[in-house]
């Protein structure tokens, strides 16, 4: 038994003003005007190359990540969703999520970004401490990020989201929750991204580490955090990601339950299933020199049966849901006996529970997730 899962498409925008020291993402300086328009034509170029891997199927998501693509010009974003629509068909009511900087929201530009198609925007904010944004890096002020929400939540779209971190150079328990709670009092958004701040290599924290919070206190952080979101009416869905009832992000949902994605732009990723069960995975050119020559792919590799599993379960163990055990085998092409000495072990350390019908993560296997994992390596 076989099944092609949904397809969604993900862009990816380079350029940001500065680049903030504990991002590890492909982000390049914006040192002059962006070269918006021609970067569309390489998009729309780049996605042409993708489209005999489509075969005319339905895209049900979009998302414009970055960089910063709220500096795209609406001009440019118009051509950009045109082009998208001219080339594959868009399912009627698709996601289109686009990421925001505070700083760089105004009504007019996310009026004008509306209109050419986005009906979901996510806010960067990270923090409304102003010393905490200092010290990540962050352009933006406090008072911008509150400004962009209220403006968000005024504007009719279809969902917004509001990114949070925790665990942030000197930050007690106390200025953990207080984001929390003032995001939940500003304007109670329909979604919240809560994730910790880890320091990756290749970064500016990373060449000169920082102090950060002890496990004591990133735990306490944690189960205050969870107790508040609960109270307030969010549902924890996915490891670092909360949602009011039907407002979780179905983009991340096609990533976490081995969905397909194309990937376009400087340094994007894609995953593609065909027909005979065959599954590749693509990524593009990183630096915006070479992608806008024309070099779109950089490369492209099969994921053999051996990495299946562990690929499959990275990405569905992610979200606390029950997993449909019979998606094992439509989205992989194997058999549960491949993977049933490990789904033993799993169960026995109290990482996952199985029915007949599912696998769900507990919450003991959500805090040993990197232990769960590499039960399928």
């Amino acid at each position: 038994m076989f099944k092609l899962p949904p397809l969604s498409l993900y862009i990816h925008f380079p350029w940001c003003l500065q680049r903030c020291p504990y991002c590890d993402f492909n982000v390049h300086l914006a040192k002059d005007d962006i070269p918006s328009i021609e970067y569309v034509n390489h998009l729309l170029a780049d996605l042409d190359n993708d489209l005999s891997f489509t075969s005319g199927r339905e895209i049900s998501t979009i998302f414009i990540g970055g960089g910063t693509p709220s500096l795209l010009s609406v001009k440019s974003m118009h051509r950009l969703m045109n082009g998208i629509r001219m080339r594959l068909p868009l399912a009627v009511n698709a996601e289109v999520t686009m990421e925001a900087n505070p700083g760089t929201m105004a009504p007019d530009r996310l009026s004008s970004y509306q209109s050419a198609g986005i009906n979901r925007i996510s806010i960067g904010v990270q923090s409304f401490n102003k010393d905490h944004l200092k010290t990540l890096g962050c352009m933006h002020s406090p008072e911008d990020s509150i400004r962009a929400l209220l403006l968000a939540q005024g504007r009719g779209l279809r969902s917004f989201n509001l990114d949070l971190m925790y665990g942030l150079l000197n930050q007690s328990l106390e200025e953990a929750i207080e984001d929390l709670r003032q995001a939940i009092e500003l304007n109670n958004p329909p979604h919240l991204s809560w994730y910790q701040l880890t320091i990756e290599a290749n970064t500016l924290l990373a060449s000169r580490p920082p102090q950060l919070p002890n496990e004591d206190t990133i735990w306490n952080i944690l189960q205050n955090g969870d107790a508040l979101l609960s109270a307030a009416g969010y549902q924890q869905y996915e490891i670092s990601a909360y949602a009011k009832s039907g407002y979780q992000c179905d983009h991340n949902l096609n990533y976490w339950r081995f969905g397909d994605y194309l990937g376009i732009g400087c340094g994007s990723h894609g995953k593609i299933t065909f027909e005979n069960s065959y599954i590749l995975r693509t990524v593009k050119t990183r630096h915006p020199r070479g992608y806008m020559q024309g070099r779109y792919l950089h490369k492209q590799d099969p994921v053999d049966s051996n990495n299946r599993p562990f690929e499959f379960f990275m990405n569905r163990f992610r979200l606390l849901e029950p997993m449909p055990r019979l998606e094992f085998q439509l989205y992989t092409g194997l058999g549960e006996e491949v993977i049933r000495e490990q789904i033993d072990h799993a169960i026995a350390y109290n990482y996952i529970i199985e029915t007949d019908e599912s696998w769900q993560i507990t919450k003991h296997g959500k805090f040993f997730f990197n232990s769960l994992l590499e039960l399928f390596l």
